[in-house]
């Protein structure tokens, strides 16, 4: 894992320039960074939602190989890489029922 994420981090790193600089973590275009999950980890993704500041945070997975990635993409374009791991798995856990020891 931590090869595969220097590798991620050091290809993102290289495409990063201009006001990506500024961000948290690698950081490129996102259209560079969803190529690049997709073809070197055979990512896609699995969830995505709305952060603070009107960020938009994904969920990036390969069901095959396990691998994940989670990104926040600002409204300038630039998506930052946040985390990355191993042993992904997808749950449809339900609420619990209401008045139950959850």
């Amino acid at each position: 894992m931590i090869a595969r994420t220097l590798s991620l981090t050091t290809a993102l790193a290289c495409l990063a320039a201009g006001p990506a600089a500024a961000q948290p973590g690698p950081c490129a275009p996102r259209d560079t960074v969803v190529q690049r999950l997709a073809e070197a980890y055979g990512e896609t993704r699995q969830s995505m939602g709305l952060g603070a500041g009107n960020a938009v945070v994904e969920v990036f997975a390969s069901t095959a190989s396990g691998s994940w990635t989670i990104t926040v993409t600002g409204a300038n374009g630039i998506t930052c890489l946040i985390a990355a791991g191993q042993a992904y798995e997808a749950t449809g856990d339900s609420l619990p029922v209401p008045g139950s020891d959850a």
